[in-house]
């Protein structure tokens, strides 16, 4: 069957990275995904990644606690440079190349993002980890997969979650919560159904990125939506 999309976006949280263990990195969880990442790759994706650093430090959160924003962001942003380097480690292990553009200089942590190095990357069949959010305080990664998947003309943004799409209401916690299948941005916007942060949403909408949010946690989704079946929900102009 023929790939659906020839160049990705793939979000995942740094919560979805803690597994059972409710704090860090379950190693066990990191190797899931690096297997299920390898996969697609050698099916001749080109993949970019952006990962959330919830699992380690959140900025809002941090000032919620007392911490000044704008340190609290900074602190959130390593945090995202740590999990791209544990996710960088283990799928050189499972022999797939990747490699870490931060978007702050931090050589030789990883090299400084560009677009024309991320392209670069890409086109040579390697994976490219893109850490350190936008560089900027007050945007979450969401915005930053968002820029992202812009910048580097990605076909989809995949967000891998721990449910299995959209739903009319949280349904961890609304049994009675439907899913949708598909619905376009601006429904997302009106009936504000948290799926990603309003700047996320409103910048996939106005540069037409779709995305596709689906439970990355099952083992063998990832390359479902690569497949083109539909599982998840796939969000549209």
């Amino acid at each position: 069957m023929a790939n659906k999309y020839k160049r990705i976006l793939l979000k995942l949280s740094g919560e979805s990275l803690m597994g059972e263990k409710g704090y860090g990195i379950d190693e066990i969880r990191l190797m899931e995904y690096a297997q299920q990442i390898k996969e697609i790759a050698d099916m001749g994706i080109q993949i970019g990644i952006v990962i959330g650093g919830g699992n380690i430090f959140r900025g809002l959160s941090g000032a919620s606690k007392g911490f000044d924003r704008v340190k609290g962001d900074q602190m959130g942003m390593l945090a995202t440079v740590i999990n791209s380097l544990a996710l960088n480690s283990a799928l050189t292990s499972v022999g797939a190349k990747s490699r870490v553009l931060t978007a702050i200089r931090m050589e030789p942590i990883g090299e400084f993002y560009s677009k024309d190095k991320a392209v670069e990357t890409l086109n040579s069949g390697t994976i490219a980890i893109f850490s350190a959010g936008t560089g900027n305080p007050y945007f979450t990664t969401d915005t930053g997969s968002s820029l992202r998947g812009i910048e580097i003309e990605a076909d989809v943004m995949l967000k891998g979650t721990r449910v299995d799409g959209i739903y009319t209401a949280d349904p961890e916690k609304d049994p009675t919560a439907t899913k949708f299948d598909d619905i376009s941005y601006d429904e997302v916007l009106n009936r504000n159904l948290k799926v990603m942060d309003l700047s996320a949403t409103v910048l996939c909408r106005d540069n037409k990125l779709p995305i596709v949010v689906f439970n990355m946690d099952e083992v063998g989704n990832l390359k479902k939506v690569m497949s083109g079946e539909n599982i998840g929900t796939y969000v549209h102009a």
